[in-house]
């Protein structure tokens, strides 16, 4: 069965780039903020671009945040990219105003801290053996970088009982190092776009899709 891929449309983001990167693997894709649509499609993707806080009222708009948390309780796979990674986490600062953000993970987005901002081009990243997101593609991959904002740490602590696999974090370096991408069960993101990124960012959304059931 061909599986089912929702662009969830919330005002933000490169809607279209997105449809095309996953069309491209034989897959039915919608570009849509429908609520039911967005809640049984096999995978969502949360593309965002521009401000924190626009792409938070955005989604706000829409029922967003909650359609993705609804996902994650069930197990539903969900993809966020660039500005979608970022809303993800606890808060956004910008410009000194705190935005508060989806909480699916703790941390906040804040300024990189780099000689040249915003990081722009093409850049490598430092991914986890045991990645799958990353699977089959050389160290020294690069992809492309759109930003000035990032999650510069990590703070979700390990289950202690071992019983919840621990998140694979992928990191880059401009000035310092920021988180690049994460694999955390249902939800993956990747502050990258991917589907700029040419054959690399092609094969990457082909290993997302390969975690759907």
């Amino acid at each position: 069965m061909t599986k089912r891929i929702v662009i969830l449309d919330y005002g933000s983001g490169n809607l279209r780039s997105a449809e095309r990167a996953v069309a491209r693997h034989g897959v039915e894709v919608t570009v849509t903020s429908d609520r039911d649509a967005a809640l049984n499609a096999d995978g969502l993707v949360v593309p965002g671009v521009g401000a924190f806080s626009a792409c938070m009222a955005g989604l706000r708009s829409v029922g967003g945040e909650r359609i993705i948390d609804r996902r994650l309780s069930g197990g539903l796979p969900v993809l966020g990219i660039c500005v979608g990674m970022q809303i993800l986490f606890a808060e956004g600062i910008e410009h000194g105003v705190r935005t508060e953000g989806c909480g699916e993970w703790p941390g906040t987005v804040d300024r990189l801290e780099a000689p040249v901002v915003p990081h722009m081009g093409w850049n490598t990243v430092d991914a986890p053996e045991d990645s799958v997101l990353f699977r089959g593609l050389d160290r020294d991959t690069r992809f492309y970088f759109v930003h000035s904002y990032a999650a510069r740490r990590w703070e979700l602590q390990a289950d202690p009982t071992g019983t919840i696999p621990a998140p694979l974090v992928t990191w880059a370096e401009h000035g310092d190092r920021f988180v690049a991408a994460v694999e955390n069960g249902p939800l993956c993101a990747t502050q990258f776009h991917p589907e700029k990124s040419g054959d690399a960012g092609a094969e990457l959304v082909k290993n997302w899709l390969s975690t759907l059931s």
